[in-house]
């Protein structure tokens, strides 16, 4: 009964250490439990890795100074990168403009506006002329000024609410699937008729009496 019991024993112990050996000499099976010998790196030092090393922070504030000088792009480089964006925006490039002139209906709206003559476009000179009228000692040139200036804005008032209905009217007629509001658009057109032509940004593309390509 003992020899049996050993031999039983034997036979077990044999088996676990075959077992054992097969797990071991077959990485590719799953029995396999080999350690990878080193913990998985972070990503974060992983990419710190790829980057290289980084540089020791500043000991003083001289340092960090300097550093941040050298960084930084220079006063040309801001200069040149300042004019190349106002080029841009005075062409009309869209990216380039204010949140208020982008779009094709704004773009639209200036072009309708700078292929007319408008009596708003004297605004700001008529200003200029009252302005001097009113410092001459001479109560009868401020006077007559005065009338002029209040005959003047009653015209370019009028003026602005036909062409800003004229505007909005096309504007609708062009870009149908758009929501245009009226108030918004012949304000826009206000605005932009109202200021001397070289002084218009983005600068016209058209000149008067041109066709607006379609």
């Amino acid at each position: 009964m003992r020899f049996l019991r050993r031999s039983s024993d034997d036979k077990a112990d044999t088996a676990a250490a075959e077992e054992t050996e097969v797990a071991v000499e077959e990485p590719g099976s799953r029995a396999y439990t080999a350690g990878k010998g080193k913990p998985t790196p972070k990503r974060r030092d992983a990419e710190a890795r790829r980057r290289g090393p980084v540089a020791p922070a500043p000991q003083t504030t001289r340092e960090a100074m300097r550093r941040a000088k050298q960084t930084r792009p220079s006063k040309q480089e801001r200069r040149a990168a300042t004019a190349e964006r106002r080029e841009r925006m005075m062409a009309g490039e869209d990216k380039y403009l204010m949140p208020r002139d982008r779009g094709p209906v704004k773009a639209y709206v200036r072009d309708l506006v700078d292929t007319r003559r408008n009596l708003l476009g004297l605004f700001m000179p008529l200003a200029i002329v009252v302005f001097v009228a009113l410092l001459l000692p001479n109560p009868v040139v401020q006077n007559y000024a005065t009338l002029l200036c209040l005959a003047m804005l009653v015209m370019m008032i009028f003026e602005g609410i036909v062409n800003g209905r004229r505007v909005t009217r096309l504007v609708r007629e062009r870009f149908p699937k758009e929501t245009v509001k009226g108030g918004s658009i012949g304000w826009y057109a206000f605005v932009r008729a109202s200021q001397i032509r070289k002084l218009r940004v983005p600068k016209p593309r058209l000149r008067p009496g041109d066709t607006i390509p379609t």
